[in-house]
């Protein structure tokens, strides 16, 4: 199955994108974590990425592209992916689009997580009073979701024109919004919904 999955830094995508890897067995791919990767192991696409960067600039969507083409035609990919992160505007959609139809892996659903915005700020600001991450300061938090709205709401219109557009409820506990991803999934969302039992907290 073949998942792009966005939601805005805060609303748990991160964590639910995790339980979708292990209940779905497909690779979660990040292109964040794709692009540091790359880096790290001094990859031609890499080294150019990190040329880039260390020139102050943003890395281009070629280059994501790039990376992204190579890491979904790994073998663990074949089956499937959860894509996150990706695209965050209407060039990268249509980037996507001719790369998975190159590729015969045409997307499946696109989920969108909802949280409200205080939700939001009231997570990170507990985090923030707690750890004390600079990503965490609600002034920051606050800039994050207006660039959010402002790059995805294109992106959600687009998905929901071609039908794959899947929004879920974000609030509440870990184990209810999952319940939810998996009752929208096509083909079969119900015996999801079926088969998954709830995890006994640590």
């Amino acid at each position: 199955m073949r998942i792009v999955f966005f939601g805005p830094n805060g609303s748990g995508k991160g964590t639910q994108a995790a339980l979708l890897k292990a209940e779905l067995k497909v690779p979660h791919i990040s292109t964040g974590d794709l692009l540091r990767a790359a880096v790290k192991a001094g990859t031609p696409l890499g080294l150019q990425a990190k040329a880039v960067m260390e020139a102050g600039k943003l890395v281009s969507d070629e280059i994501v592209l790039g990376m992204l083409e190579e890491r979904v035609a790994q073998a663990d990919a074949k089956g499937g992916f959860i894509l996150d992160g990706y695209p965050r505007n209407l060039a990268q959609c249509a980037a996507l689009e001719d790369l998975l139809a190159r590729i015969k892996q045409p997307l499946d659903i696109a989920i969108e997580l909802n949280v409200p915005d205080q939700a939001i700020l009231s997570r990170c600001e507990i985090r923030f009073k707690a750890e004390h991450r600079a990503d965490d300061d609600p002034a920051v938090v606050r800039k994050r979701l207006e660039v959010y709205r402002q790059q995805t709401a294109p992106v959600a219109r687009h998905f929901a024109e071609i039908g794959k557009l899947v929004t879920v409820d974000g609030v509440g506990s870990v184990d209810e919004v999952f319940k939810r991803i998996l009752s929208v999934l096509p083909r079969g969302g119900e015996m999801w919904s079926v088969q998954f039992a709830p995890r006994v907290p640590a």
